[in-house]
């Protein structure tokens, strides 16, 4: 386990190798899960703040779903998630699929083009690290959960080009925590992967 800033972090954030392929499983993290993408408290207010800017990157079907469950749901075990559309396999309703049958971000695509200046929920950005926090602020921590056949490609991937989980992720990372959390990570990985040698 690593710890920075009194967070845990997964041993296996460190020595993962993970790169997302997209063309192989076409953004399916949208879709396959117990529920839509968890929201911090924050993420309610930017949601209500831009999605007008964003239904037209929605279907009208979506569209439908969010007029009747709202822009956002509480769930019971994960909190506040975004919706999802029960006839289209729980794809969350912010989620589009292109002529490829690729899933596309409202939000994203519309930060793409300029159009808001917020990219998407940081817990779509994190993934495959799911972020676990204590109420009381203790046990706050990183895990590695890679979906078993969705991310296999990823997995493949990252092992190729030799791309460590956090290494990949260093983007939300930053955007989650700071930089000089980073920082501060990949130097403890750096060190974790030093002495798993040393073991060997």
């Amino acid at each position: 386990m690593i710890i920075v800033d009194n967070i845990l972090i997964s041993d296996e954030i460190a020595e993962k190798r993970f790169v997302c392929d997209l063309d192989k499983c076409k953004g399916g993290c949208c879709e396959e899960g117990d529920a839509g993408a968890p929201l911090d408290d924050e993420e309610l207010d930017l949601i209500l703040k831009y999605v007008d800017k964003i239904k037209p990157y929605m279907t009208e079907e979506s569209l439908e779903v969010m007029e009747k469950k709202g822009k956002y749901v509480y769930h019971k075990e994960f909190g506040w998630v975004t919706p999802t559309n029960p006839n289209d396999k729980e794809l969350c309703i912010y989620g589009k699929r292109d002529e490829k049958g690729m899933i596309i971000c409202a939000f994203e695509k519309a930060f793409y083009e300029g159009i808001i200046p917020w990219k998407k929920p940081i817990s779509c950005h994190l993934f495959p690290i799911i972020e676990y926090k204590s109420k009381k602020g203790i046990n706050h921590r990183l895990n590695y959960e890679a979906r078993e056949k969705l991310c296999n490609p990823a997995c493949a991937l990252g092992k190729k080009l030799d791309v460590p989980v956090y290494e990949f992720l260093k983007e939300p990372i930053i955007r989650r925590f700071g930089k000089e959390f980073y920082k501060a990570l990949d130097k403890a990985a750096q060190m974790h992967h030093q002495d798993k040698s040393k073991q060997k």
